[in-house]
């Protein structure tokens, strides 16, 4: 009933930067949060970085001062800038929303499918 999908994933160098996408479409009330995990091969699934539809946000240690993200409530869209990347920031991105429907009022958590970052030494 709801549906995520990311984009802008890629190859890019250490050093350089990306900027992810993810939309939501589908039976959308409202999104009270909003938020990028990832999980790199043999790890498990950490949080990057989350915001709320008021605008506060939150980072993991790791990213804070290279990442930045924001969204654009009125197009269901949150973005995941990324710079000054590193080889260990490699992983597969999702995207993730928690989202009241409008078929039950009620709400409920949502994932993207996953969009793949490399980043080479």
């Amino acid at each position: 009933q709801v549906q995520l999908v990311e984009s802008g994933g890629g190859l890019v160098q250490a050093g350089g930067s990306l900027r992810l996408s993810c939309a939501a479409s589908g039976s959308i009330f409202s999104i009270n949060y909003m938020g990028w995990y990832r999980q790199a091969p043999g790890k498990q699934r950490e949080l990057v970085a989350d915001i709320t539809s008021g605008g506060s946000t939150n980072y993991a240690d790791s990213v804070k001062g290279r990442f930045t993200i924001s969204r654009d409530n009125a197009k269901n869209t949150v973005y995941l800038q990324m710079n000054s990347l590193k080889p260990e920031d490699t992983a597969v991105y999702y995207c993730n929303a928690w989202v009241v429907v409008t078929t039950t009022f009620k709400g409920y958590r949502f994932w993207g499918q996953g969009t793949q970052v490399t980043v080479s030494s």
